[in-house]
């Protein structure tokens, strides 16, 4: 699963890194861990020329309570056309997730020991999404987003069963296109190339969500190699 990244890149870099706006009514901060419940930069099929703020975690359409998105941060990318909670939203409603690392635990004995995942340039990326416009009881709209996985990569697999889907710069635009079929869409749900990803060891500080601070980007020991 992916239950933490970062993005803490400049506005101005993310507007020229994938070509787009932030309206003035965002304001985006740096965030060094993000979790789930925050709201977060996302790129929607709906408006693919413009940064907006969705909350981390999905809630369908058809959901009477909001914390059912604290159960939906994840989708699998290989049985999005078969669950309920993702299969409408894959067809009409796909997202770019803005980040530019994340973060998952190695499991080594009885120790849970926190990587920091990100591409060897070091820029932004784009993770697959869905999102979601949910109508509370209360009348309020409430924007949502879920980051789809896949198997792991060569370097993954040496830290988790899961990794996110980190989409290729050149097919970005694909896959917000509402054009493309349900088979040309699976086929973007790869595991990106671990010769253009590192992973080194950070601070456990990471494990809280309240921690959102430089320190926790920072490694702690050298480059995982494969």
């Amino acid at each position: 699963m992916c239950g933490r990244f970062s993005i803490i890149v400049e506005e101005e870099i993310l507007k020229k890194r994938f070509g787009v706006i932030i309206p003035e009514q965002e304001t985006l901060f740096p965030r060094f861990n993000a979790a789930p419940t925050q709201n977060l930069p996302v790129i929607t099929n709906l408006n693919p020329s413009e940064i907006h703020l969705f909350r981390w975690g999905l809630i369908p359409f058809w959901a009477k309570d909001i914390k059912i998105g604290n159960k939906l941060i994840n989708a699998r990318g290989e049985t999005l056309t078969e669950k309920p909670s993702f299969k409408n939203a894959y067809t009409n409603r796909r997202c770019l997730v803005l980040a530019d690392g994340f973060y998952e635990w190695k499991r080594v004995g009885k120790n849970k020991i926190p990587m920091r995942i990100t591409l060897k340039n070091e820029e932004p990326f784009a993770i697959a999404g869905l999102w979601e416009n949910w109508k509370s009881p209360s009348g309020e709209f409430i924007k949502s987003f879920t980051v789809i996985t896949t198997e792991p990569n060569e370097l993954m697999s040496g830290i988790h069963n899961r990794m996110p889907v980190i989409l290729p710069r050149e097919i970005e635009k694909d896959w917000l296109d509402n054009s493309l079929t349900t088979n040309e869409l699976n086929g973007f749900l790869q595991p990106f190339q671990s010769e253009k990803m590192k992973a080194f060891q950070v601070s456990s500080s990471i494990n809280s969500p309240a921690n959102d601070n430089p320190s926790v980007i920072f490694p702690i020991q050298n480059e995982l190699k494969l």
